[in-house]
């Protein structure tokens, strides 16, 4: 379980190929915002808002990751993962830490395509994103989104389009700050409506 709060971005370093699979290797991530990032074999990370597991560290402190059929297909990953193009990590959540941002699983349920940037005038920006075929239902105004592990909130959707607002902070800390026209971006809608939407479906019509 996450937060969708980035604690560090880091470069991929490398991405080989395994079968159907892959094997991703990311740059030692240094210091996050409460110090050094700390991270064991076996711990769940979310990368660019995909829950995987830690299956190695380098000498170097370098983070390897196992990547399955599955995720490079459901993500961004499949096709757009490169060395040095960089991800957004964060720890899953401690049970006596602060909620920071909203309740985040790491699954990854489709993608988005960033539309349009412009500037704020406070010092972000404000993003427009076009999500993928079947997302739209899950876009309220004023909710809970996460693009690529991060927390945001849902500004005026119509259909399958939606604005965010970018302060200066998330520009500087995630990779959303160098995003670019065009970029797809992975995409998780809000656990609760999910589940009030699967406990509903059987009662529909009555």
């Amino acid at each position: 379980m996450f937060t969708g709060i980035v604690e560090v971005a880091v470069p991929v370093r490398a991405l080989e190929r395994r079968g159907a699979g892959a094997r991703l290797v990311l740059a030692a991530p240094g210091e996050g915002a409460d110090g050094p990032f700390q991270a064991r074999i076996g711990d769940s990370l979310a990368v660019s808002g995909c829950c995987l597991t830690l299956a190695e560290r380098g000498s170097e402190g370098s983070l390897a990751f196992d990547l399955s059929a599955e995720t490079l297909a459901r993500t961004w990953f499949g096709a757009g993962l490169s060395p040095g193009r960089r991800v957004n990590l964060e720890r899953a959540l401690r049970l006596d830490e602060r909620l920071g941002g909203h309740v985040v699983t790491g699954h990854v349920d489709g993608g988005g395509t960033l539309l349009a940037l412009r500037e704020a005038g406070d010092g972000g920006r404000v993003a427009t994103f076009e999500v993928d075929p079947g997302l739209e239902r899950y876009l309220v105004d004023k909710g809970s989104i996460t693009l690529d592990g991060v927390s945001l909130t849902v500004v005026s959707p119509r259909a399958r389009r939606f604005d965010v607002a970018l302060i200066p902070h998330t520009l500087a800390a995630t990779t959303l700050g160098a995003a670019r026209e065009g970029e797809r971006v992975n995409v998780e809608a809000d656990a609760i409506g999910k589940w009030v939407e699967r406990l509903l479906a059987p009662h529909r019509g009555s």
